[in-house]
């Protein structure tokens, strides 16, 4: 199944996607993965509001996490051309859901920055609590997986010790294109990533290509970590890191500019396509 957020004149929407319509369900995502594991399910079919697939329309596949937990330097040859070693324990960060983004919409420069960088990754969304989960165990607490990309303000990022200014900028994390249920995606660590730039004549740049497969830290080992010290959620999202290629780690450093276009994708899961576009200098 695929689960998805649609944003209508209305607030927005949860929906599954069936046969490219968009079957209304009730609540949200978040709401229906807390119902327990056929919730989605029953309201699939019991579901009587279709809309026609708008790209456009679809907001971030879990609108309101309670949590978005990111996990920096979980590839090797990334975490060598940021200039360090991969830690020994998964290194977190946390985002703000007002940070994310539809998997369609156009992302924003802002206008206090030029560096914005790109970051596909594999993102994990929680469909059962707790606390102190085995690895052995961590598959079954795994709702779905979606792309995400993390994408970064890297002077901002960089101004201190903490991460949390360059990762938070409004709007910066597309999320989705939906959620894929654990069902379709039988081995997440075998996953290819890809990211391309697409210039505004065309021109399309391969930055990043690799496979989940070298993870540092496999999802398994990231949630039994997280479990040791915060309660996880159903509707929580756990960005598991991006590979290498980022703009800030080649030479010259290469930064997204308005015109272009980013898209992210990661293997049986989906694709996101964001065009970048200039904050404009009088929005409040």
């Amino acid at each position: 199944m695929r689960l998805g957020t649609l944003l209508t004149d209305g607030g927005p929407r949860a929906v599954a996607l069936v046969d490219g319509r968009l079957a209304e369900l009730p609540g949200s995502v978040r709401s229906l993965l807390a119902a327990g594991t056929d919730a989605a399910q029953r309201a699939l079919e019991a579901a009587t509001t279709f809309h026609d697939l708008d790209p456009a329309r679809l907001g971030p596949a879990v609108a309101d996490p309670g949590k978005v937990i990111c996990i920096g330097k979980n590839y090797a040859d990334h975490a060598e051309e940021l200039g360090g070693r991969p830690p020994e324990k998964p290194e977190v960060f946390l985002r703000a859901r007002t940070s994310l983004a539809g998997p369609y919409q156009p992302v924003m420069r802002p206008r206090v920055s030029e560096q914005m960088d790109w970051e596909v990754e594999l993102a994990v969304v929680i469909g059962r609590g707790g606390r102190h989960i085995r690895a052995a165990d961590a598959p079954g607490h795994v709702a779905g997986y979606a792309v995400f990309n993390d994408i970064s303000i890297r002077d901002y990022q960089n101004f201190g010790r903490q991460w949390t200014p360059g990762k938070n900028f409004d709007g910066s994390g597309p999320l989705g294109p939906f959620l894929v249920t654990a069902d379709e995606v039988p081995d997440p660590a075998r996953l290819e990533l890809t990211c391309d730039l697409i210039s505004g004549s065309g021109e399309v740049r391969r930055m990043q290509s690799s496979n989940t497969r070298l993870m540092v830290h496999p999802v398994p080992a990231i949630i039994a970590f997280l479990s040791e010290w915060t309660t996880i959620e159903p509707g929580d999202v756990i960005a598991t890191g991006t590979p290498g290629g980022v703009g800030f780690g080649r030479s010259p450093v290469v930064w997204m500019q308005p015109g272009e276009t980013v898209v992210c994708r990661v293997e049986g899961v989906g694709e996101l396509k964001n065009e970048v576009v200039e904050e404009p200098s009088d929005r409040s």
